[in-house]
């Protein structure tokens, strides 16, 4: 099982990631907004700094503007991982556009992750070019009536673990729950999911309850 937190907000990198839970970070331009940074402007190597010293193994990071451009920004991500000694991967959505960068990307060495796939037909095309990961966005295409769990456990099928199937858009633990039951068991969490993994009402009240036990009586 690898879990990965899906946000560029420090603030949540700061307080899950030393939990140990997660394998890594990943990150893209609608994230990074969301966090108050300027996608074009972030330093990776910073980043990818930040993310390592808290014990990320690995950062996932998305291609953005025009095409021509991906295979010389795809090369810095890589090299701002190695620079702080961790594993850097280029997320690239699937669409015709940018598929045709794919080959480009991949000679350079690194991993690859085809991201915004929601029909399993994509994993043939994610297959055919080499991608490590390929991410269905789960929690979009529930909200848009799809059947969002036989179509990943479609993806699951074709992909025969290459690339691998990380699952992305999770609304809460219920949906990972069910996917994990259909084998699925690799996801990329937001914060507010993430944290729902870490505690339980039940749990908290039981070990107050210990706690309790456990103090000196007459005090």
């Amino acid at each position: 099982m690898d879990l990965y937190l899906d946000t560029a907000d420090r603030q949540a990198w700061s307080a899950l990631m030393p939990t140990r839970v997660f394998k890594g970070i990943t990150t893209n331009p609608l994230l990074a907004q969301r966090a108050g940074l300027e996608y074009p402007a972030i330093n990776w190597t910073e980043m990818a700094q930040n993310a390592h010293d808290l014990g990320a193994r690995e950062l996932h990071a998305q291609v953005f503007g025009p095409v021509e451009t991906y295979v010389d920004w795809a090369s810095r991500l890589y090299e701002a991982g190695a620079k702080v000694g961790m594993q850097t991967v280029v997320k690239i959505p699937m669409t015709p556009e940018a598929l045709r960068a794919v080959p480009a990307i991949k000679a350079l060495g690194g991993p690859i992750l085809l991201t915004a796939v929601y029909d399993p037909k994509q994993i043939f095309v994610a297959k055919t070019l080499g991608a490590e990961f390929a991410a269905p966005y789960f929690g979009r295409m529930d909200e848009a009536g799809l059947p969002a769990l036989e179509r990943l456990e479609q993806m699951q099928v074709i992909s025969g673990g290459a690339p691998r199937i990380l699952v992305a858009s999770l609304r809460n633990a219920e949906q990972m729950v069910a996917l994990a039951m259909r084998g699925l068991d690799c996801f990329t969490l937001a914060p507010d999911v993430a944290r729902s993994l870490l505690s339980d009402p039940m749990t908290e009240e039981a070990a107050a309850a210990f706690e309790a036990a456990a103090a000196p009586s007459g005090l």
